[in-house]
This record gives structure tokens, sequence and C-alpha cells, in this order.
């Protein structure tokens, strides 16, 4: 949790919060992978400390792949050292590797059936959110699913107290969000066990041409 804190007070624009994902939150966002039969490959985008990662783990089985992309290393360090290590040890027959890397530039080889991103994009600016979104579809298989989440209101909070442009780019971020979500059949659930409270976002994989968009670009 310490850790957890101080990276969230220093780098607070790529962790989004000051208080990890909640259990109720971390199984919302991976309950995606049990229903995936035969040998899984999941990607999980911004670990953090692994609140999502545990539920990942819980859930592989012999043969499947997972991969972790971590732009922090304070992070990376720690999630190697308190979970990945011991994990891999435990399960040899499961491929676990962890990138310290930005997606964008992460030496990844898809397709995958489930990526689970915990990237906080109401932090971010607008075409770095259409960069990451290209880049996790482009690695979804056409029947697989992407899940994202945010806090409820969060935009709501932050409009009143940013200036001109911090409002216009919080727009921008939500025309995105509903554009991606209208084009991957998108459905959201509420999950209020976590502090704060979040949406869980599913899209459906195929049609990548919907992360670029008419709206995206206007975006």
């Amino acid at each position: 949790m310490f850790d957890f804190l101080t990276e969230a007070i220093r780098n607070f624009r790529s962790t989004g919060s000051v208080w990890p994902s909640s259990p109720a939150l971390s199984n919302a966002m991976t309950s995606t992978i049990a229903r995936v039969e035969g040998p899984r490959r999941v990607l999980e985008v911004g670990p953090g400390t692994g609140p999502f990662t545990k539920s990942i783990l819980k859930k592989l089985r012999a043969g499947d792949h997972f991969d972790l992309v971590e732009i922090n290393q304070t992070f990376c360090r720690k999630l190697e050292k308190d979970i990945l290590a011991g994990y891999r040890a435990r399960h040899p027959n499961v491929q676990v590797r962890l990138h310290c890397a930005p997606i964008e530039e992460a030496d990844l080889a898809g397709p995958y059936d489930v990526i689970v991103c915990g990237l906080p994009f109401n932090n971010f600016p607008p075409r770095l959110m259409r960069q990451i979104f290209r880049r996790m579809f482009a690695l979804l298989k056409d029947n697989g699913e992407l899940l994202y989440f945010e806090y409820a209101g969060v935009r709501a909070m932050k409009s009143p107290v940013s200036d001109s442009a911090g409002r216009a780019r919080l727009k921008r971020i939500d025309a995105i969000g509903k554009s991606l979500r209208r084009r991957h059949e998108g459905k959201k659930q509420l999950v209020l066990a976590n502090f704060p409270p979040a949406f869980a976002y599913r899209l459906k994989g195929g049609r990548k041409k919907a992360a670029t968009s008419s709206s995206s670009k206007r975006a």
C-alpha cells in the first residue's frame, strides 16, 4: 500500500488514483477470462501494484499465456518481486511475461482473447487515449473482449475545477469513450464496492476501425 501511495502522489497523471482497486472491481474486470475455452492469451495494460493481476492469475491454467505491460519501473519491480516470480515457480506451465514499457512500444505478439486495461484515461491527452486504444484493438482477437474502467462521475467532479482547456479535454475524452462503446457493443457495470465507485466497461473485438472513428478524430 505504501508503494502505491508513494507512486500515486509522485505520478498521479499515470497512476490516476490514491487507492488501489477493490476485489469487487478486480472481479468485474477479469470475469470474462473464465468463460474463454481452451488455452487463453491474456494481456493486462497498466497493472500498477497488481490488484487486477492477482485476480487474473487465479483464473489462469496450464497452457495459458499472460503478458503484462507497465510503464512505471517501481511498479514493475514490485510486481515481479511480490507476485510474478512466485507464481511462475508454482505454475511452470503458464507463460507469464512482464514488459516494462509503454503499451504503444511494448514488444507484444497478439492476438489476445482478453485485454484488461487499468489506465486512467481521464488523465491522458485525447490523442494518447486514441493511440492506446488503437494498439489494444490491433492486439485483440475479433471475438475477444477489452475491459477498462473509470471512476463514476470523475469528469463531473473535475470539470468545475478545470480551466477551459481542461474542460475541453474532458469532453473529448468522454466523446472518444462513447464512440468506442457505441461501435464495439459496449456494456458497463457499476461497481459500488470500490473507492471511489467505478464503472467497468466491456468492448468487443473486431471492428477495429471504430477506434479511429470520425467522432474520435474530431476529439
